[in-house]
């Protein structure tokens, strides 16, 4: 009895984790937004930035309050080089199909990592498939469409590398969640397992911007590009703003929501992310909410609560 309270505490733990996860996570793409209106910042550039920042907010705090987070055992050292480099071929994918294909298909093709993650957690951990988690994919996907607006035919016009870097993405998100949760039973601390993947992410992507990699876009053509945003300090401020809330926040309870659920489970919670960046969008602003928003944002919902019964019942029995 003590066991199965246990696990349905970390359950709702982790569910609510996962929920906040999605909240911060859902500022990211507004930031990138307007540093990109704003500033016209290449990319990958911006991605680099992005994980170099992380790495600058979090190592003064890690170092003063919980040292302990910066040290990692040998063992887990090529694990974390390998974390690093699939959190940055994710970014080069998804910059890819954001650029082929526009940001509502790219935005359904990377969460079509649900399924990924569905499939591949059954696979490798065992996770449970049956046909409440496979309708609460169907759900989180189909509202994902109509939340991103990618029900205009003319977003779906061939684009074959578009697509093929859409769904790439997609599986390299679900690659990340399954490492992630791999990470929790090596034994690593969440936070230590963000820290160490964004570093390396941050080294592969200065690597390949400066790399000559002609069929990249957005990438840096010199080392001084890298500075693209030179004396415009509100373009920094934004891409500090960027790591030190929606990434740094959103991805490390990410890592933790995996300690405590699925990775299925919750990556499918994640779907969230574009329905709370909706409404943020609505009230800071001042875009409207469409029917058809509304209408996704309830399936994903839906999609979410059958995931939520599904595991009580298996709690419960």
């Amino acid at each position: 009895m003590q066991s199965r309270f246990n696990t349905q505490k970390y359950a709702n733990q982790g569910f609510l984790i996962a929920v906040i996860s999605a909240v911060f996570l859902s500022f990211t793409s507004i930031i990138i937004r307007i540093i990109s209106e704003d500033y016209q910042v290449p990319a990958l550039i911006l991605a680099f930035w992005r994980n170099f920042f992380v790495i600058f907010c979090a190592f003064p705090v890690f170092l003063i309050f919980k040292p302990n987070l910066l040290i990692v055992k040998l063992q887990d050292v090529l694990f974390l080089i390998g974390f690093g480099f699939a959190l940055s071929i994710f970014n080069i994918l998804w910059t890819l199909a954001v650029t082929l294909t526009g940001a509502s298909v790219a935005t359904v093709l990377v969460y079509s990592s649900g399924a990924f993650t569905a499939i591949l957690g059954h696979k490798i951990f065992k996770e449970t498939l049956g046909w409440k988690k496979i309708t609460a994919v169907a759900l989180c996907l189909l509202g994902c469409i109509l939340v991103s607006g990618a029900t205009d035919p003319q977003a779906w016009q061939i684009n074959t590398l578009g697509i093929l870097s859409g769904l790439l993405s997609g599986l390299l998100y679900a690659i990340y969640s399954l490492m992630g949760r791999h990470a929790t039973q090596r034994g690593l601390n969440p936070w230590t397992t963000l820290f160490f993947t964004f570093s390396f992410a941050a080294l592969f992507l200065l690597i390949i911007n400066l790399l000559p990699i002609d069929f990249i876009p957005a990438t840096a053509q010199n080392i001084g590009e890298m500075f693209y945003l030179r004396n415009q300090w509100r373009g920094w401020f934004l891409l500090v703003l960027l790591a030190a809330g929606p990434t740094l926040i959103g991805f490390g309870l990410y890592n933790v929501s995996l300690s405590l659920l699925a990775s299925s489970t919750a990556n499918l919670i994640l779907t969230l992310e574009p329905v709370f960046t909706a409404i943020t969008a609505y009230f800071l602003l001042h875009e409207r909410l469409s029917t058809l928003e509304l209408v996704g944002g309830g399936l994903i919902v839906s999609g979410l609560v059958i995931l939520r019964l599904q595991r009580r019942t298996k709690i419960n029995k």
